[in-house]
């Protein structure tokens, strides 16, 4: 089974508590406190594994837990960290917030590893405590507590040129005909129901990757059928081959093919319609050898049909769309359309499509539990942000640096304080106030 697309539960370990004992020596009856600290819950880990190709792993069990740290003993022993849970995820892996839809990460390009949620820090032991007038302290510090996120695992294909078009169009022949790849190929009158990658070697060590992409069908973006389950792989291609039926083997216009294609390209997203398009007009080896005549004229001679590839070409034409003649049964015109694809490769960008990072669970969990108010000081003109959440997220932060200013911003942008700035009338230039840091706002 093909799996690309799962939703999960992640929970990190849970700190261990700080211990409350005191000495007991054989000639010190009244020992001082020794209680140790709690260890450091574990970790979840996104690490790519590029042995996998699916996500079926997360297909049937929905919760991936951390192990808690332990707690701390007598004598000073600080309890044991819990262990990083590792979840193993095949390239190209893009993870979003099951709740808003944002991206978290997308495991592409420079990024094999992410911790998506950190442990719970262990708590201190009474030891920590003592001091000159509380010389035996019978309190120790909590473990902080296990985060919890619901994601969700999208696989995009990571596919240089990805083959789109009608079922039956040829498209798993095409794959075959100039890659190692071996897709099923069958008279299918529905869809191929998995997505097939190809390495189209062009010799002297030069190659891509070329995806075949399950027919799509109308009302694909929409949801028919398993159209977003495979719409979402075009969007890391650079390029894509439109294959189209010249032969028109199953009684559709090839041209009203394209257009409806098209049509569930572009109501899924701008990023999937932009995408440039070869339109190879395939099954050449099932046109007949001789024009077909339409119909006789006023003095009885026939009147031939168009060419079926120059109507497509002719109809194209104005689009800037180049069509190539070929049959993918016989290899005829293959070659040189690879070599036209490969051309084409070389004028874009080689770095792999990267979907930004929209939303960090680890820091929006981290304070979620603490309140904090948003308000406006009509005297001083400035808008003020306060609370705990507030001052202890200030305390993990540089804002002296460009780095940690942005990781500032992140915060105030997913816990939602941005858009209660903006409900209180908030405009570019605006000064926000908190805790002796004050700045300009800038939408």
């Amino acid at each position: 089974m093909f799996a690309d697309r799962a939703r999960i539960i992640l929970i990190s370990g849970k700190g261990g508590d700080g211990h409350v004992s005191f000495r007991r020596e054989k000639y010190v009856p009244d020992g001082g406190p020794d209680g140790g600290d709690g260890g450091r819950g574990g970790d979840v880990i996104l690490q790519v594994d590029p042995g996998k190709n699916t996500l079926i792993d997360y297909r049937h069990k929905r919760k991936f837990a951390a192990t808690p740290g332990q707690e701390g003993g007598k004598k000073n022993c600080r309890g044991k960290d819990g262990e990083d849970l590792i979840l193993k995820v095949p390239k190209g892996t893009v993870v979003r917030d099951a709740e808003s839809g944002k991206v978290i990460v997308d495991m592409s390009g420079n990024c094999t590893e992410y911790r998506i949620l950190s442990g719970g820090r262990g708590g201190l032991g009474n030891q920590h405590y003592a001091t000159s007038t509380m010389q035996a302290p019978k309190y120790a510090q909590p473990g902080q507590p296990a985060k919890e996120a619901e994601v969700i695992l999208e696989l995009k294909m990571i596919a240089d040129v990805g083959l789109v078009g009608y079922p039956s169009v040829g498209k798993s022949t095409f794959l075959r005909s100039v890659t190692n790849a071996k897709p099923e190929v069958a008279d299918y009158h529905f869809t191929t129901l998995t997505p097939h990658l190809g390495v189209v070697d062009m010799g002297d060590g030069n190659s891509f990757v070329m995806a075949d992409i399950p027919g799509l069908i109308e009302g694909a973006a929409d949801g028919a059928g398993l159209g977003l389950e495979f719409l979402r792989h075009i969007e890391r291609n650079k390029l894509l081959i439109h294959v189209l039926d010249a032969a028109s083997t199953e009684g559709r216009d090839p041209l009203e093919d394209y257009r409806r294609i098209n049509e569930e390209l572009a109501k899924y997203g701008e990023k999937v319609s932009s995408i440039p398009q070869i339109v190879a007009a395939n099954k050449i080896d099932l046109l007949p050898e001789e024009p077909e005549a339409v119909d006789i004229d006023e003095d009885g001679e026939l009147i031939y049909g168009p060419d079926p590839v120059e109507r497509i070409r002719e109809a194209l034409k104005d689009e800037g769309v180049e069509v190539y003649a070929v049959s993918a049964a016989t290899g005829q015109g293959m070659r040189e359309l690879m070599g036209v694809v490969w051309q084409k490769l070389q004028e874009f960008p080689q770095e792999d499509t990267v979907f930004e990072s929209e939303y960090d669970p680890d820091t929006a969990l981290r304070f979620s539990n603490d309140p904090f108010t948003v308000s406006y000081d009509e005297k001083a003109g400035e808008y003020v942000l306060e609370g705990p959440r507030i001052e202890k997220m200030l305390g993990y932060t540089n804002l002296d640096s460009e780095k940690g200013f942005l990781f500032f911003q992140g915060f105030l942008k997913d816990t939602g304080i941005l858009e209660q700035l903006e409900e209180l009338g908030i405009q570019d230039g605006d000064t926000v106030r908190m805790y002796g840091f004050s700045f300009d706002y800038y939408k």
